[in-house]
């Protein structure tokens, strides 16, 4: 049988945990929400790793707040994965002022998280996080018609591969077209697991220096679909100077006046 919340909340209690890590399959809406109240309720923090929105819910959000638990959400980004390059580009586009007009992203891949994506009922918080984690970085948001991103298929003998292929169409000066294509290989599973061992790390200071709420900067960096987007390099400075205590009790209003003065 399957144990009931109260029998998970003692184990949790019983182990000393400290931090609960969500790594559950895409499109398990309800149990993510389930795990989300059990540790608020064993009073530990949680890093949420997939596209069910619970730091980027304002109502989940004020929850942990409340509770005084530190969170980072929501959807981890890969070490070097598809999600962080086409974001970079993205952004690379706007800085170097070369008009994106369309986009795709498509990714396979052998392993479990892509065999449980083939439902496509199962998708649509996935799609959500990975275009957002795009969208936000652009200078004009695309219309829906010319970005698409989003798993493609599932390659069983690709096993832990994942394959990417972006494509980005714009115009340089003189209004001149410009295309790229890029195609990425790499380990799923260690490429995410890197960038979450320093998510458990930023949770450990939090949890030592007593801060609860969402933790914006780490979010921001480690994740798709945070609470609040910034560019890469922005999160990467504001994580360090969370890290190192220059700049740890951050909010949306602190954090821009920092980049406005700071960055």
């Amino acid at each position: 049988a399957e144990p009931s919340k109260e029998e998970i909340i003692e184990e949790i209690n019983d182990s000393e945990c400290e931090i609960m890590l969500n790594y559950l399959p895409v499109g398990s809406e309800k149990a993510v929400r389930f795990y989300a109240d059990c540790a608020l309720r064993a009073n530990v923090g949680f890093i949420n790793c997939m596209p069910v929105f619970i730091a980027s819910d304002p109502l989940w959000a004020q929850k942990f707040e409340n509770a005084h638990l530190p969170l980072i959400g929501d959807d981890i980004k890969s070490q070097l994965g598809a999600t962080i390059i086409h974001r970079v580009l993205t952004n690379l586009f706007k800085t170097r002022g070369v008009k994106l007009d369309r986009t795709y992203q498509i990714n396979t891949g052998g392993n479990t998280d892509f065999l449980n994506m083939i439902d496509r009922r199962r998708l649509a918080s996935k799609k959500t996080s990975k275009t957002e984690a795009v969208q936000s970085q652009t200078s004009t948001r695309l219309k829906d018609e010319n970005i698409h991103i989003g798993p493609s298929d599932w390659v069983p003998w690709q096993k832990d591969n994942k394959v990417c292929f972006i494509r980005m169409e714009g115009r340089i000066f003189g209004d001149m077209p410009i295309d790229l294509e890029l195609r990425l290989s790499v380990q799923d599973s260690p490429n995410s697991a890197g960038v979450v061992i320093d998510a458990i790390r930023c949770m450990k200071l939090a949890l030592e220096n007593k801060q609860g709420g969402i933790l914006y900067a780490p979010s921001a960096f480690f994740m798709k679909h945070p609470p609040m987007q910034l560019t890469d390099d922005q999160a990467y400075h504001l994580t360090e100077d969370f890290i190192n205590g220059t700049f740890q009790k951050q909010n949306p209003i602190e954090i821009k006046r920092y980049i406005e003065n700071q960055l």
